[in-house]
């Protein structure tokens, strides 16, 4: 993908939070994996086995567990969003060239993510980086309805006059893509080796493949400004 005409064309920038803008290394995903499985053992009365068999179902079947949860067991989104997202976000680091990255990076900077807004912005004051996005478009403004389903994505260029063409999508679970792709945007695919982040991937849909972030960023500004 050449940068020059990318950088020329793509005028909003939207990304994935979770294992998109920080490596999965840091496995916050771990942390919340034990919050979740703690809610469904209180919630169904149920061993740490059968939790997890439940979380990993709704998981694969529903996009997220919160989704199956509340489809499953009328769950209230807003207090399992607060209980599984009080987590420790000091195993992140901060992210100086990330940051230097997305500051030079023209366009609108968006966050689209299947958590919540105020975990996402913990997430972003975390790694030095929240005043380069305009917005979080999270699962609340989605209506609680997950990636990869296409009514999430229809939301988002409502809410923020996206025209598709001109956007580009960054996330490390290349199922994510799809409905993106079908829309009409550039199509970004971190390849990091995040949990189930290679299921689904296609060629078909993915336009470009990376494995950092931060990496990717500065060497396509980098080529655009010599």
């Amino acid at each position: 993908m050449a940068a020059g005409p990318l950088l020329d064309r793509i005028d909003c920038w939207i990304f994935d939070l979770d294992n998109t803008l920080y490596s999965p290394e840091a496995n916050l995903f771990g942390q919340i994996d034990v919050k979740m499985g703690q809610f469904i053992q209180q919630l169904l009365g149920c061993d740490a086995v059968e939790a997890r068999r439940v979380q990993k179902g709704f998981f694969h079947d529903h996009g997220t567990t919160l989704a199956g949860l509340m489809m499953r067991h009328d769950v209230e989104p807003g207090s399992f969003l607060d209980f599984v997202h009080d987590i420790d976000l000091s195993v992140l680091d901060p992210q100086p060239d990330l940051a230097d990255a997305l500051a030079r990076l023209p366009g609108r900077k968006l966050v689209f993510t299947n958590g919540d807004e105020p975990y996402a912005r913990r997430v972003l004051d975390r790694l030095g980086v929240t005043e380069h996005f305009a917005a979080v478009h999270d699962i609340i403004a989605c209506d609680y309805v997950p990636k990869p389903q296409p009514d999430a994505y229809a939301r988002l260029i409502e809410a923020h006059d996206i025209v598709p063409e001109q956007s580009l999508f960054v996330e490390d679970m290349a199922r994510n893509l799809e409905p993106a792709k079908a829309l009409g945007l550039t199509t970004i695919w971190v390849n990091n080796g995040s949990e189930r982040g290679s299921h689904g991937a296609d060629p078909a849909f993915i336009d470009h493949e990376i494995n950092d972030v931060g990496d990717w960023l500065t060497a396509i500004l980098g080529v655009n400004a010599a």
